[in-house]
């Protein structure tokens, strides 16, 4: 019995001495330095897998390199709880995944772009960048602007937008940005020739736009001299628009000559409930040199996707117009200006549509302060939209386009007022009389993919 005492004392002993020094151990690891070397991202997907960064995005997983990172208890990254797994930190590096909900420019300004380690006895409070996902420019209010006429740009992510670099090299610093980086602005300089893409750069990194901006390399129509009309068959009540029909820029900005696609004549009595081929103003069509478009794959390859290449032209609408009347655009002149809904709406018609005043299903007036800048992807006409979505047929391209041009019978291009009843985007429309003041101008074909730019120089831009 005594022996088993002596057994049973010195057990206990070397217990207590095992968790005094599990005790020092932890306290000694509680107590070490946290120091950090480098930070690098972890991407297999790139070039560069195992990157030394100086900035990281939402979501994104990086590791973490230098010492004192056993025992850590909590890692706020902008001020963020942030959730890590032991599992995957050793004394000299860890790994831990930038959470999504993390606040970036809403972050408290003494612990924005911080990540801040802590353990029991010691911490420490590394200066990171923490960036939002890459920003992106999803359109362009005005992309063919006068000197002076103010341009708003809208994306995701354009957050305190400080510096916009224009084509040519010309820069603004002289920007409104939105709190909420869905766009920013700026007034167009003077003596800006060169068109292709804005580069901006704000709180999350380099943003471009596609290259359409101050882009008049394939102009169709301008009204101007650029681009020749075709009228026939004229009437003081007819649809078709002839020369006489077009007027002086109503911004009085200096636009020039501009087409109301309702002429005066028409707008005193209105356009008539039910009436299709309203109106209708076309280009001069077969023999005339601007109608064929192989001229342009100088500057848009013929290869290009139709979800990269678009119709663009400006519009004006400065009185409201809602609850009758659309646009129907037509790629030559074998249409009879039906509208939604008729024969010339059909996955074998190559036609597109514009009805500004439906929005997301609802009826919204629309106008417009100056002139406004419409882009239609080709991968919006009817016919092309049909066979992308068939995925037996080959996508068509830009050569598709100017092929199916070049073989019609007359290959005018032209813009008409139709006024019949019509459903879209799931609401019934019943027409009524109408003489809404729309006027368009600068009718353009334009490169319109979007542009990702790489946070690196190795990685080429999408």
């Amino acid at each position: 019995m005594k022996n088993l005492k002596y057994i049973g004392l010195l057990s206990l002993t070397l217990l207590a001495l095992c968790f005094t020094s599990c005790n020092d151990d932890d306290d000694k690891i509680q107590s070490t330095t946290i120091n950090v070397e480098q930070i690098y991202l972890e991407d297999y997907k790139s070039l560069v897998p195992d990157r030394p960064v100086d900035f990281a995005r939402l979501g994104q997983l990086i590791r973490i390199e230098g010492e004192g990172f056993l025992g850590l208890k909590k890692l706020y990254i902008n001020g963020y709880d942030t959730y890590f797994n032991t599992a995957y930190i050793t004394d000299r590096s860890m790994l831990v995944t930038i959470l999504p909900k993390t606040p970036v420019v809403e972050a408290e300004e003494d612990v924005r772009n911080t990540i801040r380690f802590v353990k029991d006895n010691t911490e420490l409070v590394y200066s990171f960048v923490i960036r939002s996902a890459s920003p992106s420019v999803l359109s362009i209010n005005n992309t063919l602007p006068l000197a002076g006429e103010r341009v708003i740009v809208y994306g995701s992510g354009l957050h305190e937008t400080s510096l916009v670099t224009l084509p040519d090299g010309t820069t603004v610093t002289d920007i409104d940005s939105d709190e909420d980086g869905e766009w920013y602005a700026f007034t167009m300089p003077s003596g800006v020739a060169k068109g292709g893409s804005i580069y901006s750069e704000g709180a999350n990194g380099t943003a471009a736009s596609p290259e359409y901006f101050n882009n008049s390399d394939c102009i169709v129509l301008d009204f101007d001299g650029n681009g020749s009309q075709g009228f026939w068959s004229w009437s003081e009540t007819g649809s078709m628009i002839n020369g006489d029909d077009l007027v002086d820029d109503p911004t009085n900005s200096g636009r020039g000559k501009c087409v109301p696609i309702i002429p005066e004549r028409l707008l005193a009595n209105g356009i008539a409930a039910g009436k299709s081929r309203a109106t209708e103003c076309w280009t001069a069509g077969t023999g005339n040199e601007h109608d064929d478009w192989t001229r342009m794959f100088d500057y848009i390859p013929s290869t290009t996707p139709l979800t990269d290449v678009a119709f663009q032209f400006d519009v004006y609408v400065p009185e409201a117009w809602v609850g009758s009347g659309h646009l129907q655009i037509c790629l030559f002149n074998n249409f009879n200006y039906g509208g939604i809904g008729s024969d010339d709406d059909a996955d074998n018609k190559q036609t597109a549509f514009y009805v500004p005043w439906i929005d997301d299903g609802a009826a919204v007036p629309f106008t417009t302060t100056g002139w406004q800048t419409v882009t239609i992807p080709f991968s919006q006409f009817c016919k092309y939209a049909a066979a992308i979505a068939d995925k037996e047929v080959t996508d068509p391209t830009f050569q598709t386009v100017v092929d199916e041009r070049n073989a019609a019978t007359y290959m005018n291009f032209g813009i008409g007022f139709i006024n019949t009843d019509f459903t879209y985007q799931g609401l019934s429309v019943t027409a009524v009389t109408c003489s809404p003041r729309i006027y368009l101008d600068n009718w353009r074909i334009v490169p319109c993919a979007s542009i990702l730019v790489s946070d690196f120089n190795d990685e080429e831009a999408e």
